[in-house]
């Protein structure tokens, strides 16, 4: 058995908005109007469909004597006239839906944000009016088949290229920030390194600069320390001097009697 199908309704008239010339003059532009109507059934009444939809901010409610007229002005033309907008007017038995179609937004494209919105209203007034269903379904996959038979081969291809670069961009957006990350850390540990490495130079350029008597005291400490003996290169290698330097500073003090040599 075929589903039923909505039924169109006649447009009304249709707003006009105001779009400028080459000669600094305004041209009227009026959207197209479409609209079709759905099988329904009051379940409460009428005010309680009023009352429902008042809650939403963006809505115009304006109650009649057979009918709750729902409005969704989404935006006005410069003459503050609704321009791209929806009316429904809920009976007891259907429902009327006009919407515009703005020449910048495709028809089926249009027909189906409709639809959505649709959708959403009727699960609010759930409760106190049902849409018939089969009439509502047959509309939903009218759209839904009209919209995908507008999407070409070629369109589904640049789509699926497109997707496969955000992904690439993505992931080499994610290779940078681990990049960066690493060339901070890489950075921070060069700073300590060098911070360490001058630290070692000025401590070598200030043992390379004792004077021969600062280097006598020193021999001397360390061979009172060390029982009367030294090991020269270990003495070198602390304090970074040169073995003949050593040696010749040795001969010095024992000449000068402050070191004996015991054979």
């Amino acid at each position: 058995m075929a589903l039923p199908q909505p039924q169109k309704v006649a447009a009304p008239k249709q707003p006009a908005t105001a779009i400028p010339t080459q000669g600094g003059k305004e041209q009227a532009h009026s959207p197209q109007v479409d609209g079709f109507k759905l099988k329904g059934e009051l379940k409460g009444s009428l005010k309680d469909i009023a009352a429902l939809l008042r809650s939403i901010s963006f809505l115009e409610i304006a109650s009649e004597k057979d009918l709750v007229n729902v409005i969704y002005v989404e935006s006005r033309d410069i003459n503050k006239n609704p321009y791209l907008f929806s009316l429904l007017k809920i009976k007891e038995d259907e429902v009327e839906v006009l919407y515009s179609i703005p020449s910048e937004i495709g028809p089926k494209k249009r027909r189906m944000d409709v639809i959505r919105y649709l959708l959403n209203i009727f699960s609010l007034v759930e409760p106190v009016y049902e849409v018939d269903t089969k009439t509502l379904y047959q509309l939903v996959e009218n759209a839904v088949k009209e919209l995908t038979s507008s999407v070409t081969m070629d369109y589904s291809k640049l789509y699926t290229a497109y997707d496969s670069l955000k992904k690439d961009v993505d992931d080499l957006r994610k290779k940078v920030d681990r990049l960066n990350d690493q060339n901070q850390a890489l950075t921070t540990k060069n700073y300590e390194l060098k911070s360490q490495n001058d630290e070692l130079h000025i401590r070598i350029g200030e043992l390379e600069g004792l004077s021969d008597d600062a280097l006598k005291a020193k021999l001397q400490e360390w061979i009172t320390e060390h029982n009367g003996s030294i090991v020269i290169p270990e003495f070198t290698k602390l304090y970074k001097v040169s073995d003949a330097r050593v040696e010749e500073l040795l001969n010095r003090l024992v000449s000068e009697g402050y070191l004996e040599v015991v054979q």
